[in-house]
């Protein structure tokens, strides 16, 4: 089971590059390269609100859980 980042997703589709995000958010771009890599530990609520207020988005849209079966 694993948390998917869809952070580059969202970041296409609203045509605007991680700098722009990281003015917006005022988070620091080498934080928001390691949420985007899937290489962060957590995230909190107040950056996930801003980011989804930046991208125009829903938590769910950045945030997907796939549930690895095994066989």
């Amino acid at each position: 089971m694993s948390i998917i980042i869809n952070l580059d997703v969202m970041l296409a589709k609203r045509k605007m590059s991680l700098t722009e995000l990281s003015e917006k958010v005022g988070v620091t771009i080498a934080n928001l390269s390691i949420l985007k890599k899937g290489k962060a530990k957590a995230v909190r609520f107040s950056t996930l609100e801003a980011i989804c207020e930046a991208l125009d988005c829903q938590p769910g849209d950045i945030l997907e859980y796939e549930n690895a079966t095994h066989d």
